[in-house]
């Protein structure tokens, strides 16, 4: 459903989230080990999450990512979806066809078009807060 960029955007927003709470700023390099993500790849994706507001970036020796604690429960999943993927995981084909729509629909238009729906709704509904909360309490993980 998601790019693999994605998935290492939403986790590694999990993982910075769960620290900001703790007032601890993440290096790139404790990010990419977390997530099992490889560390350009992990900047380039943090790069990204600083340009759409997600997440700062601060410099020096204390530097590293953080979220502001009182953004983290106004941050919704889809805002992360929406920056690392754009729109295309709402409006593509799930065969992958290009000329896909209402007129012309694949096979699994109007079922997978509920699918997106549900997915939109869930992401639209989810903050970073609630997963973060998950993280710190260890009911939920990022790493095997």
């Amino acid at each position: 459903m998601f790019s693999k960029a994605c998935e290492y955007a939403i986790r590694a927003s999990i993982f910075i989230a769960k620290n900001s709470f703790e007032s601890r700023r993440v290096s790139p390099k404790k990010i990419s080990e977390e997530i099992n993500s490889p560390q350009a790849f992990t900047a380039k994706i943090l790069q990204a999450l600083v340009k759409y507001n997600i997440v700062n970036s601060v410099k020096g020796a204390y530097g590293g990512f953080e979220i502001n604690k009182e953004d983290i429960s106004k941050i919704k999943l889809l805002q992360i979806v929406q920056a690392i993927d754009g729109e295309k995981t709402f409006k593509g084909c799930a065969l992958g066809l290009e000329a896909c729509n209402e007129e012309h629909p694949c096979p699994l238009h109007d079922k997978f078009k509920d699918v997106r729906n549900d997915l939109k709704d869930m992401l639209e509904h989810t903050s970073l807060e609630e997963l973060a909360l998950d993280l710190k309490s260890g009911s939920a993980f990022l790493k095997v």
